[in-house]
């Protein structure tokens, strides 16, 4: 691992909590670099960057609010539509207070599978694939 890799991780750490980075332009950039997803803790406030090789890099993000005890799946899919269609007053830690109330302790953004799983307190998930991703149904 090169502090390249760190510059990277926090580029677009930075970039998404300024609004200045959408979450589109943050994996592309990520992707290029070579990582293979990362993970964003509500309750710690971490953001771990991965690899396909298996290092890690952790870093410090924003605070969140407290996550509620109940995952609440529509009021997730609620908040991650108002990100994608960038309603007026959209910011990236407004989502994450959303998430948050709506009990989720964190997601995983995976590049290989195109998807983001929201996880609540009790292991309660939900999966949002990226744009044109779906699987399609059996």
């Amino acid at each position: 691992m090169t502090d390249d890799w760190t510059r990277i991780a926090q580029t677009t750490l930075d970039g998404s909590e300024s609004d200045t980075m959408s979450f589109p332009e943050s994996v592309a950039i990520l992707m290029e670099a070579g990582f293979d997803g990362y993970g964003v803790d509500l309750r710690a406030g971490t953001r771990i960057f991965y690899r396909p090789d298996g290092a890690a890099i952790t870093l410090e993000a924003a605070p969140s609010r407290p996550v509620a005890a109940r995952f609440d799946a529509p009021q997730v899919r609620d908040a991650i539509r108002e990100a994608q269609q960038k309603v007026p007053g959209y910011t990236y830690r407004g989502f994450c207070a959303k998430v948050a109330e709506a009990g989720c302790a964190g997601y995983l953004v995976s590049f290989p599978g195109q998807r983001v799983l929201y996880v609540g307190r009790s292991g309660e998930t939900h999966t949002e694939y990226f744009p044109g991703a779906q699987p399609e149904a059996r």
